[in-house]
């Protein structure tokens, strides 16, 4: 079974966490997740989550505490999930550049949105530690 790596930033503005869209692809309907992507050979964690917010949203990231790591299993796909805190630089505004869609959500809200299955297995734990 393939197994990857994939990091993840919890941003916060205000009481809001900024979620992203995957794009819809092959009859499936893009999911909410939390921005960010897969490590390539030879990266960082923080490297990889800084360009993947390049890539994705067009602004810079300072990468902070590592927040939680989860496993997830697929039908044909192993998860590494790290989740670290994030935060924009200042003045910065998010772009859908390799995302569908953004959107900040107030807080207590992820439930609502249509998550990866990977990110909701974590949802609740995730917000309250955003908040810590």
């Amino acid at each position: 079974m393939k197994r990857i790596r994939v990091v993840a930033a919890v941003v916060r503005r205000g009481d809001a966490i900024l979620v992203t869209r995957r794009p819809d692809r092959d009859g499936e309907r893009g999911q909410w997740e939390f921005p960010g992507g897969k490590v390539e050979a030879g990266e960082s964690e923080p490297d990889a989550l800084r360009r993947e917010i390049r890539e994705e949203l067009g602004c810079e990231l300072e990468v902070g505490a590592l927040l939680l790591r989860h496993e997830h299993r697929y039908p044909t796909l192993e998860v590494e999930l790290a989740f670290y805190a994030g935060a924009l630089a200042p003045g910065a505004t998010p772009r859908a550049i390799g995302v569908a869609e953004i959107a900040w959500a107030p807080a207590g809200t992820l439930a609502a949105y249509d998550f990866l299955e990977a990110d909701r297995a974590v949802l609740g734990e995730l917000e309250r530690l955003s908040r810590s």
